[in-house]
């Protein structure tokens, strides 16, 4: 997700600042190169060294240091950086750079930036309620530095309260951001359903299928690095949704449709990528089933066809949906592209290899309401979300441009 993209990681004087290690490790996997930069106080908690044999690179420690290679070096770091991330971030470092304070190495290299900066600070909750600390964050933010939004939880001087640095994934979905350089999407809102759905038998077992959600949580993910404001609607998965993504968990295939009902005025771009049910059982059993050797007949009904009861409420909005096929796959995308009045449909076959339902790649067939036709190559899923959204945007400025 990061492949070539190259990011300054600044460690400061924080008791988190061993988390850093991993952070550096999770860039490095997502496909980023990473340099360090430490200020004094975060080398009482980690050596230089450990981050020096992590990255593969010198680590930057010192402003003046006795025997200089390059003179300009924070120039240079700066200009080769794609993105910084401050990570744990201290209130001291952040108050210096809101004062414009550069009198070390990180925070110069800070002041001669030419890219986003994320702080990801980890604190005692005492000082992220300090109002200066808040109104110094404010006025960052203003400028364009992002920052990661510290948890709640115990924190260094045995308290509970926020403060404790962020996850490692949100860490990451904020670096994504601010490396996307992309708001070709922004503020708009977009729903998007993902995941199965369960109709339960009794209250023990259930009917359901094999979708993971993959497909639909990288949709997510790149609609919000695109700016869009974007609701997720998700069945039973084991997916994280994207930090800045609204996530609305449902089970059965009427909860799902009584959310789309809901949400669906308040969005322009609706994408069904969510595996519904087609049926359920017609009678829920209060009590488990008990087995007694017998055959069993369960009788079952069509659950609502959720694209089908807003085809005729569209006002203008753009709606995209999912056809899974094992057979007459194309003649079964057209029909339900039709007739649920859809402007695009992606069609994939699980029994293709590399499509299946939990597997991290796809391959599919996008095909508009024209039926032109666009096959995609078997690829990761994050990076098929990002052909469907691109094809949603021409269509979407297509739309604007008609009326």
């Amino acid at each position: 997700m990061l492949e070539g993209k190259k990011i300054l990681l600044g460690v400061t004087g924080s008791i988190a600042a061993y988390k850093a290690c991993e952070i550096l490790r999770i860039l490095q996997r997502a496909g980023a190169g990473v340099r360090v930069a430490m200020t004094q106080s975060a080398q009482h908690f980690v050596a230089p060294l450990t981050f020096e044999t992590l990255s593969g690179y010198e680590v930057c420690t010192d402003l003046f240091p006795s025997r200089p290679v390059d003179r300009t070096r924070h120039v240079k770091i700066a200009e080769w950086a794609d993105c910084m991330l401050i990570c744990p971030a201290t209130a001291n470092i952040i108050g210096k750079v809101a004062s414009g304070i550069a009198d070390d190495f990180l925070t110069t290299v800070i002041m001669a930036a030419r890219s986003r900066i994320v702080f990801a600070p980890a604190m005692d909750f005492r000082m992220v309620q300090n109002p200066v600390y808040i109104e110094n964050c404010e006025k960052l933010q203003k400028l364009g530095f992002l920052f990661v939004p510290t948890r709640e939880g115990e924190l260094a001087s045995g308290a509970q309260g926020p403060g404790r640095l962020a996850e490692p994934a949100e860490i990451l979905d904020y670096t994504r951001i601010a490396l996307s350089g992309s708001a070709s999407l922004k503020d708009i809102p977009v729903l998007i359903t993902a995941g199965p759905t369960r109709e339960d038998l009794d209250p023990v077992r259930f009917l359901s299928n094999h979708s993971s959600g993959k497909m639909g949580y990288a949709l997510a993910a790149e609609a919000a690095l695109r700016g869009a404001r974007v609701t997720l609607i998700s069945g039973p998965v084991q997916e994280r949704p994207f930090s800045s993504v609204t996530a609305i968990h449902v089970t059965s295939a009427e909860e799902m449709h009584q959310a789309v009902i809901k949400q669906w005025e308040e969005h322009q771009i609706l994408i069904m990528a969510a595996a519904v049910a087609d049926y359920h059982p017609a009678e829920k059993q209060t009590l488990k089933i008990k087995k007694n050797g017998t055959s069993w007949a369960l009788e079952l009904k069509p659950t609502v066809d959720i694209l089908k009861s807003l085809g005729s409420h569209q006002n203008g909005k753009l709606v995209v949906g999912f056809a899974l096929e094992t057979d007459h796959a194309d003649e079964g995308a057209l029909k339900k592209l039709h007739e649920k009045k859809l402007d695009l449909i992606c069609l994939n076959n699980p029994l293709k290899e590399g499509s299946g339902f939990k597997s991290d790649t796809n391959q599919l067939t996008m095909i508009d309401a024209g039926e032109n036709r666009e096959e995609l190559a078997l690829m990761p899923k994050w990076q098929a979300a990002g052909k469907i959204l691109d094809r949603i945007e021409q269509l979407m400025n297509k739309k604007q441009g008609d009326t």
